[in-house]
């Protein structure tokens, strides 16, 4: 695998407000601290050549031994490897701690939004297994997708007002495999891509891996910025823009059918593509949210991403396409360079998923409903100088810090084996260096357990900053 080297600018920029200029810790192992956050936060990729000591020494204004120190000890670690005149590629070490879901209270992923499967995957499982002996003398292979879950999924989107056919679907390897193919069908190095600017971190590393360029329009207070929204598209002329309007990630806001109805026609008018990500679309608390953007298009401007990931379980690992046929007829030839389908056990455990959806999916809502009504008391509790809105659905609160704190706290809750979702992470060039993403999915003696252990961390770190502010009046 080859190595791509990362500037100096571009580092400086990733690494954000690391530095601790009051804390006792030193300032190599802050920045081996932040080194290793951005590692773990998949920011900087892995076969990633850092720049020369003395280049990284200069730009971020400190001694060529703090930076020496600091890479000496991630390498001790595992996390680079150097050669001599080669620099340091980014590595993992082959006994990496991954921060996993412990009522020990030794490791918590506070990082990732996502459930547990419920008993009910066990059961769609043993029905598929059951369902699986006539497709057995087949090949297994299939583009499109199982006839039945696509007639199954394309029902779903009948009933919340889009008409579609099972022609227009197609099976894909979970949301961000359909992004991927959809980006390789339709975009090529260099091209523009529009997001919200926060967005899901993932689909901004997809755009980059294909070779793209994310253009963030940013997100207001509430709602989204629609003349905005109108006015990158004019001036960037973007080949697609990639939104999740239903309890957007990370900021769990839902867009209102005026703001999809505009949305719509001013990327009809741009000629531009939409790519629709739906993937928290069930999980609601108040009310359902409005038909899916594709609802208002009338001239095939937009491409829907489904996901059962978040609806039923990440493990599924199974996604979907809603697009026209002549989009879905392209999309085919397009996946025979990837791969040849989606597995078919999957497929038939989500189809039994969603036919009996109805007698599990209320449950898991008031349950979600619950931890997150827990979760916002706890934060009020031990973190009053936190501001955040009562997400309307999703997984997560959207956390704004009293000040650029975010990069600098997720490293600190490192050293304790928590691992926090940094603001960083869900915007472009830095951006969000006041925010944090925190889930409320956890198990709520774990959240509670995870969010005492961040507490004094927390404190701490405010007490440092005190003093420079004094100093700076």
């Amino acid at each position: 695998m080859s190595s791509r080297r990362l500037g100096s600018h571009s580092l400086h920029r990733l690494l954000g407000h690391w530095q601790q200029p009051a804390s006792r810790t030193p300032l190599w192992r802050q920045l081996a601290d932040a080194l290793r956050l951005l590692i773990l936060d998949g920011r900087l990729a892995i076969e990633t050549r850092l720049p020369g000591e003395r280049e990284l020494a200069s730009m971020l204004e400190i001694s060529r031994t703090t930076v020496a120190s600091a890479l000496a000890h991630l390498r001790d670690e595992g996390y680079l490897e150097s050669r001599h005149g080669s620099g340091s590629r980014v590595i993992l070490p082959d006994s990496r701690a991954i921060p996993t879901l412990s009522t020990a209270g030794t490791a918590l992923d506070l990082s990732t939004a996502a459930l547990s499967a419920g008993p009910e995957i066990h059961q769609a499982y043993t029905h598929a297994l059951a369902a699986i002996p006539p497709y057995l003398s087949r090949t297994g292979y299939g583009q499109l997708g199982v006839q039945a879950l696509r007639e199954a999924i394309a029902a779903r989107y009948t009933a919340r007002g889009l008409p579609t056919h099972a022609d227009e679907v197609m099976v894909v390897n979970g949301a961000l495999s359909g992004l991927a193919l959809v980006l390789r069908m339709l975009t090529g190095p260099g091209d523009r891509v529009v997001v919200d600017h926060p967005t899901y971190p993932l689909a901004i590393a997809a755009i980059q891996g294909a070779s793209c360029r994310p253009v963030g329009v940013s997100l207001p207070q509430t709602g989204w910025d629609t003349n905005g929204f109108a006015a990158t598209l004019a001036q960037t002329a973007p080949r697609l823009a990639y939104l999740m309007p239903d309890y957007h990630n990370p900021t769990g806001r839902c867009m209102d059918i005026a703001t999809r109805q505009a949305i719509v026609s001013v990327a009809a008018q741009a000629r531009t593509t939409l790519v629709v990500d739906e993937t928290m679309v069930d999980l609601w608390y108040e009310s359902p949210p409005p038909p899916p953007m594709a609802a208002f298009d009338s001239s095939s401007t937009v491409i829907t991403l489904g996901s059962a990931g978040k609806t039923f379980w990440g493990g599924l690992r199974l996604g979907w396409i809603r697009a026209s046929s002549r989009t879905i007829a392209t999309l085919v030839q397009t996946r025979d360079t990837l791969e040849l389908g989606s597995p078919l056990l999957e497929q038939l455990a989500t189809l039994w998923l969603m036919e009996n959806a109805e007698t599990f999916l209320p449950a898991r809502r008031d349950m979600l409903k619950a931890r997150r009504d827990g979760c916002a008391a706890l934060l009020r509790e031990h973190f009053p100088d936190w501001r955040f809105s009562l997400p309307e659905g999703g997984l997560s609160f959207w956390i704004e810090l009293p000040d650029m704190l975010a990069t600098q706290f997720a490293a600190r809750a490192e050293t304790i084996g928590i691992h926090l979702g940094a603001g960083p992470r869900f915007g472009l060039t830095g951006a969000f260096e006041r925010y944090l993403r925190i889930p409320f999915a956890l198990d709520p003696g774990e959240l509670e357990n995870a969010l005492l252990r961040l507490k004094p961390l927390w404190l701490a770190l405010r007490e440092t900053q005190a003093p420079l502010k004094r100093s700076v009046v």
